[in-house]
């Protein structure tokens, strides 16, 4: 039986972040908090790209383009989708989730998810640290796993 075991080893990957600046204030330190994680597990300056778009719905997008350059182990999506009074609430945070979700299984680099879905400002300031982290360590684990699933791969 093979198992594989998660790494958090940043050193030698290349990760891609984009970002919207809508709801800049949170955003903003969910990308500081998800760029200092990287940095702490040893991903380099050098071998980080970041992309800046309007809203979460560009996100997908910039991702896909990012995606088929085939340079980046993963990529990361941060962005903060916060309830308002209409519908829009539901289809921005559902139709970027989605297309992040279809970037990834469409291209095969993994991209770790950190659009947050709050319902006020509030909630989302209080996960901005704890997500920006978090992304930043889904983003390299996964980077690992796909190398070790494809060197498995190779070596039968």
């Amino acid at each position: 039986m093979k198992k594989f075991v998660p790494s958090f080893a940043g050193r030698g990957l290349s990760i891609g972040v984009v970002h919207s600046r809508f709801n800049a204030p949170i955003v903003d330190q969910m990308v500081a908090a998800c760029l200092a994680e990287l940095k702490s597990i040893g991903v380099s300056d050098d071998d980080i790209s970041i992309a800046s778009v309007p809203g979460a719905l560009e996100i997908p997008l910039a991702l896909q383009t990012m995606a088929m350059q085939q340079r980046f182990d993963a990529l990361i999506a941060i962005g903060a989708v916060i309830r308002g009074e209409t519908y829009h609430f539901e289809v921005v945070s559902n139709e970027s989730c989605r297309g992040v979700t279809d970037v990834s299984l469409q291209t095969g680099v993994p991209i770790a998810n950190g659009i947050l879905t709050t319902n006020t400002d509030e909630q989302a300031l209080a996960r901005v640290v704890e997500k920006g982290q978090d992304c930043a360590r889904v983003a390299v684990e996964m980077a690992n796993l796909m190398r070790d699933i494809d060197a498995e791969a190779g070596a039968e």
